[in-house]
Protein backbone atom coordinates (compact mmCIF):
# COMPACT_ATOMS: atom_id res chain seq x y z
CA UNK A 1 0.00 0.00 0.00
CA UNK A 2 1.31 3.48 -0.88
CA UNK A 3 2.25 5.80 1.96
CA UNK A 4 3.09 9.45 2.51
CA UNK A 5 5.07 11.34 5.13
CA UNK A 6 2.95 12.88 7.87
CA UNK A 7 3.88 15.38 10.55
CA UNK A 8 1.22 16.45 13.03
CA UNK A 9 2.56 19.23 15.22
CA UNK A 10 0.62 20.59 18.17
CA UNK A 11 1.63 23.79 19.94
CA UNK A 12 2.92 21.90 22.99
CA UNK A 13 4.67 18.97 21.29
CA UNK A 14 4.83 16.88 18.13
CA UNK A 15 1.83 14.54 18.02
CA UNK A 16 2.82 12.20 15.17
CA UNK A 17 5.72 11.98 12.73
CA UNK A 18 6.06 9.09 10.31
CA UNK A 19 4.59 7.25 7.37
CA UNK A 20 0.85 7.19 6.85
CA UNK A 21 -1.58 5.28 4.62
CA UNK A 22 -4.56 7.60 5.13
CA UNK A 23 -5.47 10.70 7.03
CA UNK A 24 -8.96 12.05 7.77
CA UNK A 25 -9.17 15.65 8.94
CA UNK A 26 -12.03 17.89 10.09
CA UNK A 27 -12.64 20.90 7.82
CA UNK A 28 -15.33 23.54 7.55
CA UNK A 29 -16.98 21.43 4.83
CA UNK A 30 -16.82 18.19 6.83
CA UNK A 31 -14.41 15.28 7.12
CA UNK A 32 -11.76 15.22 4.37
CA UNK A 33 -9.59 12.24 3.44
CA UNK A 34 -6.01 12.25 2.19
CA UNK A 35 -4.16 9.33 0.59
CA UNK A 36 -0.70 8.96 -0.96
CA UNK A 37 -0.02 11.13 -4.02
CA UNK A 38 -2.76 13.61 -3.05
CA UNK A 39 -2.65 16.87 -4.97
CA UNK A 40 -0.91 19.86 -3.37
CA UNK A 41 -3.22 21.97 -1.21
CA UNK A 42 -3.65 23.96 1.96
CA UNK A 43 -6.77 24.10 4.09
CA UNK A 44 -8.07 25.26 7.45
CA UNK A 45 -8.72 22.67 10.14
CA UNK A 46 -11.59 23.00 12.61
CA UNK A 47 -12.09 21.26 15.95
CA UNK A 48 -13.01 17.66 15.29
CA UNK A 49 -11.88 14.07 14.97
CA UNK A 50 -8.50 13.34 13.39
CA UNK A 51 -7.93 9.80 12.12
CA UNK A 52 -4.50 8.49 11.12
CA UNK A 53 -3.95 5.03 9.63
CA UNK A 54 -0.34 3.86 9.80
CA UNK A 55 1.37 1.34 7.49
CA UNK A 56 0.88 -1.43 10.09
CA UNK A 57 -2.89 -0.65 10.04
CA UNK A 58 -2.87 0.97 13.46
CA UNK A 59 -5.59 3.62 13.66
CA UNK A 60 -4.83 6.68 15.76
CA UNK A 61 -7.69 8.94 16.78
CA UNK A 62 -7.29 12.43 18.20
CA UNK A 63 -9.36 15.41 19.21
CA UNK A 64 -7.91 18.31 17.31
CA UNK A 65 -8.36 22.06 17.56
CA UNK A 66 -8.17 24.74 14.92
CA UNK A 67 -5.20 24.61 12.62
CA UNK A 68 -3.95 24.38 9.07
CA UNK A 69 -2.85 21.57 6.76
CA UNK A 70 -0.37 21.71 3.91
CA UNK A 71 -0.10 18.86 1.41
CA UNK A 72 2.91 19.04 -0.91
CA UNK A 73 4.92 16.45 -2.85
CA UNK A 74 3.48 13.41 -1.03
CA UNK A 75 4.18 15.00 2.35
CA UNK A 76 1.60 16.38 4.78
CA UNK A 77 2.16 18.93 7.52
CA UNK A 78 -0.67 19.48 9.98
CA UNK A 79 -0.29 22.35 12.46
CA UNK A 80 -2.86 22.50 15.26
CA UNK A 81 -3.14 24.16 18.64
CA UNK A 82 -3.93 20.84 20.34
CA UNK A 83 -4.15 17.16 19.46
CA UNK A 84 -5.23 14.70 22.16
CA UNK A 85 -5.64 10.94 22.04
CA UNK A 86 -8.89 9.68 23.61
CA UNK A 87 -7.02 8.18 26.56
CA UNK A 88 -5.45 11.59 27.33
CA UNK A 89 -8.83 13.32 27.67
CA UNK A 90 -10.21 13.84 31.16
CA UNK A 91 -13.95 13.38 30.61
CA UNK A 92 -14.97 15.11 33.85
CA UNK A 93 -12.81 18.14 33.05
CA UNK A 94 -14.25 18.32 29.53
CA UNK A 95 -17.81 18.19 30.92
CA UNK A 96 -17.02 21.02 33.38
CA UNK A 97 -15.56 23.08 30.52
CA UNK A 98 -18.70 22.49 28.46
CA UNK A 99 -20.95 23.62 31.33
CA UNK A 100 -18.79 26.69 31.95
CA UNK A 101 -18.95 27.60 28.27
CA UNK A 102 -22.75 27.19 28.21
CA UNK A 103 -23.04 29.56 31.17
CA UNK A 104 -20.74 32.12 29.50
CA UNK A 105 -22.79 31.95 26.28
CA UNK A 106 -25.99 32.65 28.23
CA UNK A 107 -24.41 35.71 29.89
CA UNK A 108 -23.40 37.31 26.54
CA UNK A 109 -21.26 40.05 28.12
CA UNK A 110 -19.57 41.08 24.87
CA UNK A 111 -19.15 39.72 21.37
CA UNK A 112 -15.55 38.71 22.23
CA UNK A 113 -16.72 36.85 25.34
CA UNK A 114 -19.49 35.19 23.34
CA UNK A 115 -17.07 34.06 20.60
CA UNK A 116 -14.55 32.81 23.15
CA UNK A 117 -17.29 30.85 24.93
CA UNK A 118 -18.46 29.36 21.62
CA UNK A 119 -14.90 28.21 20.86
CA UNK A 120 -14.52 26.79 24.37
CA UNK A 121 -17.78 24.87 24.02
CA UNK A 122 -16.81 23.50 20.58
CA UNK A 123 -13.52 22.23 22.00
CA UNK A 124 -15.21 20.64 25.03
CA UNK A 125 -17.88 18.90 22.93
CA UNK A 126 -15.26 17.67 20.49
CA UNK A 127 -13.09 16.27 23.29
CA UNK A 128 -16.07 14.37 24.71
CA UNK A 129 -16.99 12.99 21.27
CA UNK A 130 -13.44 11.79 20.64
CA UNK A 131 -13.21 10.29 24.13
CA UNK A 132 -16.18 8.10 23.18
CA UNK A 133 -14.32 6.79 20.08
CA UNK A 134 -11.59 5.24 22.25
CA UNK A 135 -12.75 1.70 21.54
CA UNK A 136 -13.67 2.28 17.89
CA UNK A 137 -11.61 0.40 15.32
CA UNK A 138 -9.56 -1.57 17.81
Amino acid sequence: MKTFKLRVLAAEKPFYEGDCISLVIPTVKGQYGILAMHYNMTSAIVPGLLKITTPDNEVIYAATSDGIIKVEDNSVLLLVDTAERPEEIDENRARRAEESAKEAILQKKSIQDYNAAQAKMARAINRLRVKRTQGVGR
